[in-house]
């Protein structure tokens, strides 16, 4: 199914389950079928739904980007949703969870995990105009690995990943990379928007992410008031792989 964003563009999206609504939010080199998983587990529960953010998938996309529009996308679902909803988000996506929390667009509950912001121990490079330069360029395998060097991704991973089929994944996606990057804000670090958010909310960590992972996660919890913060025994950023994992401590914080 497809709503219209606020701007003209197509939203596509699937619903699964019955119950209160939760929209699940992906990151960087995710479309909807990246959260699938996680809806499927969820949706004993709850009215699950998943979307391919613009640009990505079935979805349309804009000239201009901006996270408002991105906003604007999640608060069409709400609105197909009935008027509120709750919203996970993974990764970049969580940040953007987090954002469209603060917009105030009828998100009734949010859960966030491992949103990558920078702190002062784990500070990150703004990388976005040479991402932006590389596929302007038309080198997305250098788009692809400047990405995932700034994520932290070790280069002799990056290297074997390129001879992997995982890597005409992410080359497919990486005209969204700087998308993420935007969300992410130009230092990394938590927005100032975080403070106005009033809805309860939920920052998972991974017990086996990295330290910057894991410190990204408590800084996120810190920014919101009265916020919440768990750690996910055994699991890393790799958890949607793995969404039963996930299931009791969702189901009892978003019910």
């Amino acid at each position: 199914m497809n709503v219209t964003s606020a701007d003209g563009t197509s939203i596509f999206f699937e619903q699964r389950g019955d119950g209160p609504p939760v929209i699940l939010v992906g990151g960087a080199f995710n479309d909807r079928t990246t959260t699938v998983g996680l809806a499927e587990v969820l949706a004993g529960d709850f009215t699950t739904i998943v979307y391919d953010r613009r640009g990505r998938g079935d979805s349309g996309d804009s000239a201009e980007y901006a996270v408002e529009r991105e906003i604007e996308d999640i608060a069409a679902l709400i609105a197909h949703a009935g008027g509120t909803a709750a919203v996970f988000g993974h990764s970049s996506g969580a940040i953007l969870a987090l954002e469209a929390a603060a917009a105030g667009i009828g998100i009734e509950r949010v859960a966030a995990y491992e949103p990558p912001y920078a702190t002062d121990e784990h500070p990150r490079a703004d990388v976005v105009a040479d991402v932006r330069a590389r596929l302007a360029a038309g080198d997305r395998d250098g788009a692809v690995a400047t990405f995932l060097k700034v994520a932290g991704t070790p280069a002799e991973m990056i290297e074997g990943m390129k001879q992997a089929p995982v890597w005409g994944w992410f080359t497919a996606l990486a005209h969204t990379l700087p998308y993420d990057l935007t969300i992410c804000g130009p230092d990394g670090r938590p927005s100032e928007n975080l403070a106005r958010i009033s809805t309860p909310t939920l920052v998972i960590g991974g017990g086996a992410s990295d330290d910057a992972l894991q410190s990204g996660a408590r800084a996120a919890a810190a920014a919101v008031p009265g916020a919440r913060h768990e750690t996910l025994e055994g699991q890393d950023h790799g958890v949607l792989q793995y969404p039963e994992t996930l299931r009791p401590l969702l189901v009892d914080f978003l019910k």
